[in-house]
């Protein structure tokens, strides 16, 4: 037990530093210009991380592209830009309005509108579907057979 306890203890600080990427370059305001952007751009390998948050080889990678383009002068357009020729649209967390991304802007509004329709059209055939209410002398019947004081009649034997 005091050997899973000294285990524990020195992999903790290990996991307390999984947090975002280490800045790389010197220069803070580059850096800052990287992270920003970073956050913009979705790990291709994580899928739910930003480059920024993600320690991916790829997240590096793709870390280490937008600094090098940066370096050469490029403004953050330019970068993604370049990015989005290179990787497609999904690398951007918010993707383009257009026609390959149109079901992608346009599927949760209209999955939203479909499952409206089909509740209410549901809801609709439902009250169609409810039995008329019972006579008294149902009722009465009813009544007493849950009561037990009657018998069933031969109709509901066979």
């Amino acid at each position: 037990m005091r050997r899973l306890a000294l285990v524990a203890a020195l992999l903790l600080p290990v996991a307390g530093q999984a947090g975002e990427a280490v800045p790389v370059s010197d220069d803070p305001v580059l850096e800052e210009r990287v992270m920003r952007l970073s956050h913009d751009l979705r790990c291709l390998v994580c899928q739910n991380q930003s480059i920024a948050e993600s320690n991916a080889p790829l997240a590096v990678d793709l870390r280490n592209q937008v600094r090098e383009q940066f370096l050469a002068g490029k403004d953050e357009a330019a970068v993604v830009e370049y990015l989005v020729a290179r990787y497609g649209d999904f690398v951007l967390y918010l993707p383009p309005f257009k026609g390959a991304t149109l079901l992608l802007w346009l599927g949760p509004g209209l999955l939203l509108v479909a499952g409206a329709g089909w509740l209410a059209w549901r809801l609709r055939r439902r009250v169609r579907e409810v039995p008329p209410p019972l006579s008294a002398e149902e009722h009465a019947r009813a009544s007493a057979l849950l009561d037990g004081s009657a018998k069933p009649s031969q109709e509901s034997r066979s």
